[in-house]
């Protein structure tokens, strides 16, 4: 008996060094791979990166890591043609199957899916910052823009002299860019225009493109103080 205990003490003892010393070397290779991934997307500071799945200790072995999540606070994505940066804000992602080199040199998920947000003043960029001509003396620019509900988004519109005008318009996603279109037109000024010329103010379109990794858009959704979207990627680039 008094054996059996001394080898289960061993056990406990051995295990527990185990799980410590796995833990220790996920820690470790966390901050490597948040290290890598801010110095390859040029971040502004250091994401969050979280190795799930245990024991870490023997997918290292196996080169693959199940599943790795990461946070990105504020990116800053491109909108193509040297147009102004848009911030994207809290950035999550998760990452499938990841393969990696010695170090974290390089390290590439076969899949990944993620959310994020933007904000509708960051929005609000895209659409046409300078008044647009709709004729009859008119000149008119989108103002604000606000969640409608339903899934749609309210567009202000503001003619020089008169008071904003509002219409529901639904988003969605084409390949890297987001398009809002007005379902009806609004009036603006009493006046009869012709339906191009209201659709140049209410209608426009983002680019959102290197995001990190190669992730895409997906959907885009409108919420409370931004618009909510989901990203998706398969090879993703986490570091190299």
């Amino acid at each position: 008996m008094r054996a059996l205990r001394i080898l289960l003490i061993v056990v406990v003892v051995l295990g527990g060094l185990f799980v410590l010393a796995d833990r220790l070397a996920v820690h470790f290779a966390e901050g490597e791979a948040a290290d890598k991934l801010r110095t390859s997307e040029n971040l502004a500071s250091t994401p969050d990166v979280s190795i799930k799945g245990f024991p870490f200790l023997t997918q290292v072995a196996g080169g693959s890591l199940d599943d790795v999540e990461v946070g990105i606070k504020s990116y800053q994505a491109d909108t193509g043609n040297g147009g102004e940066p848009i911030r994207i804000d809290d950035l999550k992602a998760s990452m499938k199957g990841v393969r990696f080199t010695s170090g974290f040199g390089s390290a590439t998920a076969s899949t990944a899916r993620g959310t994020a947000s933007i904000t509708y003043d960051q929005l609000l960029k895209a659409a046409k910052s300078q008044p647009t001509d709709l004729g009859f003396g008119l000149t008119a620019r989108v103002v604000s823009l606000a969640d409608g509900g339903n899934g749609k988004i309210k567009v202000g519109v503001s003619a020089a002299g008169l008071p904003t005008v509002f219409v529901l318009s639904s988003m969605s996603v084409e390949g890297d860019t987001v398009r809002v279109h007005a379902d009806s037109l609004p009036s603006i000024g009493g006046v009869r225009i012709g339906e191009n010329q209201v659709r140049s103010v209410t209608d426009f379109e983002q680019k959102i493109d290197d995001l990190p990794g190669g992730i895409r858009l997906d959907t885009v959704v409108p919420a409370k103080n931004g618009v909510e979207i989901t990203v998706k990627g398969s090879g993703v680039r986490l570091a190299g």
